[in-house]
């Protein structure tokens, strides 16, 4: 025997979904999405032989402040022809950006080009400013010459060993 409603039709049988199902058919297709735009934009960066060093980022340009028809730095700089003239104002192709700040650090507009951008140890670098792009330069470069003297020199003890005893002899029989 049919449930019927109170207008005597059949009343709609209610259908278990699973929830877990639904949510795994999108993280699926976001998952594919991003796989395949990866792919993309791994493709067109070989194209023009430019390696990728961030995990993921972005950049963004103030029109307000842009005075991108009287210098174009920014277009001339960019290693991966990222940033282009469109309709009298500069333009960005996302998935050539490399997020090198090269940008920025042409820019003649503080605060005018904005990058951010995600290193593979998860850190966010945040950019506006050529001397934000010189004090991060700077702070890197100061990483690797501690990474590089540690593994010189792992411990203090080896350190002292190293370096207590004098390299250079003296002859007590010359005067």
């Amino acid at each position: 025997m049919r449930d019927r409603t109170s207008n005597g039709g059949p009343q709609p049988v209610a259908e278990k979904r699973d929830e877990k199902t639904s949510t795994d058919i999108f993280k699926a297709l976001l998952e594919t999405s991003k796989k395949q735009r990866r792919a993309k934009r791994e493709q067109m960066l070989k194209a023009v032989g430019v390696q990728e060093f961030f995990e993921e980022g972005g950049i963004k340009i103030d029109m307000k402040t842009c005075k991108g028809v009287e210098c174009e730095f920014c277009i001339k700089v960019c290693p991966t022809k990222a940033l282009y003239w469109k309709a009298g104002e500069i333009a960005i192709i996302d998935d050539l950006c490399v997020y090198c700040t090269s940008c920025v650090l042409n820019c003649m507009v503080d605060g005018c080009i904005e990058v951010h951008r995600k290193r593979n140890n998860g850190t966010v670098e945040r950019f506006k400013t050529p001397a934000e792009v010189c004090a991060l330069s700077q702070n890197t470069n100061t990483e690797k010459r501690i990474d590089a003297a540690k593994k010189l020199l792992p411990g203090q003890e080896a350190y002292l060993q190293r370096y207590r005893e004098p390299h250079f002899t003296t002859d007590e029989g010359t005067e």
